[in-house]
């Protein structure tokens, strides 16, 4: 199966997303991502002005086969949380880019994100060739 991976988007190893617009990063974990846990049955977020680091977990994603750590495209301090998917997990498999995002952060520095994947690169990555 063909998953999407829009181009406006960097991409980590652990299967989250970012959408950098001005200082503002959009997080969320990627459609392979949901498709590998299966259901959704429960979501961890941190809190409105948590300070994350880049490659530290920040919550959890829980599905009926496995409980996984989500870690930080990049590092900022939490500017608004996606608490729809707190009450309605399932709309991850929804609309993992869109409705199915996860946090807003404040960036400290754009420039960590120049190492993440570029969304051909994860695309090879997840469907190898």
């Amino acid at each position: 199966m063909a998953f999407e991976y829009p181009d406006d988007l960097k991409y980590s190893d652990t299967h989250e997303y970012a959408r950098l617009e001005g200082e503002i990063a959009t997080i969320g974990i990627t459609a392979f991502a949901v498709d590998q846990l299966g259901d959704i049955v429960f979501l961890e977020l941190p809190e409105i002005g948590e300070a994350l680091e880049k490659g530290e977990t920040f919550g959890t994603v829980e599905s009926v086969k496995a409980v996984e750590d989500l870690k930080a495209p990049i590092t900022g301090t939490v500017v608004e949380r996606n608490d729809a998917l707190l009450e309605t997990p399932e709309q991850l498999a929804e609309d993992p880019y869109g409705e199915g995002w996860m946090l807003k952060l404040r960036v400290d520095d754009p420039g960590e994100l120049d190492d993440a994947m570029t969304a051909d690169e994860y695309r090879e990555q997840v469907e190898g060739d």
